[in-house]
């Protein structure tokens, strides 16, 4: 491999510093100083020069379109409703809310483990047997009727 002076081996440095991807560097050189080289080639030649390519800037994360929500079951007071998230929570199989005969909310998951999960908005909150019965029927349908 032909040696770079050492204005070349700064100029050739900068580029790199300054952010420029491999690809780029490679016909940059070929352009600039007249070296025809091979990728791994050019590899060599960053590591010769002691620089270390900077990872591309990651792409802007941009705002997930609007997901429908499944509708809720109608709330009737002193009735238990149960839905399903359109989006399931992160590391769950499925998820979702119910709202007891009290009017108290809770979140339910089932997790990738298929455990089950209840987590009520008021701390301590403990659902009646009942409402706990009717909960897992009503979930059961919930997620038969949607092909689970």
């Amino acid at each position: 491999m032909t040696l770079l002076t050492d204005a070349q081996r700064q100029q050739a440095r900068q580029w790199i510093e300054d952010g420029m991807k491999l690809s780029e560097f490679q016909k940059r050189v070929e352009a600039e100083f007249g070296l025809k080289m091979t990728y791994m080639e050019v590899r060599f030649l960053v590591d010769d020069l002691k620089v270390v390519p900077k990872d591309p800037e990651p792409a802007p994360v941009l705002p997930a379109p609007p997901v429908e929500a499944v509708p809720e079951s109608p709330l009737v007071p002193g009735k238990l409703a149960v839905s399903v998230d359109a989006v399931t929570k992160p590391g769950m199989a499925v998820s979702g809310k119910v709202t007891f005969s009290d009017g108290k909310k809770a979140v339910w998951y089932v997790d990738q483990y298929g455990r089950p999960g209840l987590v009520a908005e008021e701390p301590g909150y403990r659902p009646s047997r009942e409402d706990l019965q009717e909960f897992q029927l009503a979930l059961d349908k919930e997620l038969t009727r949607m092909g689970m």
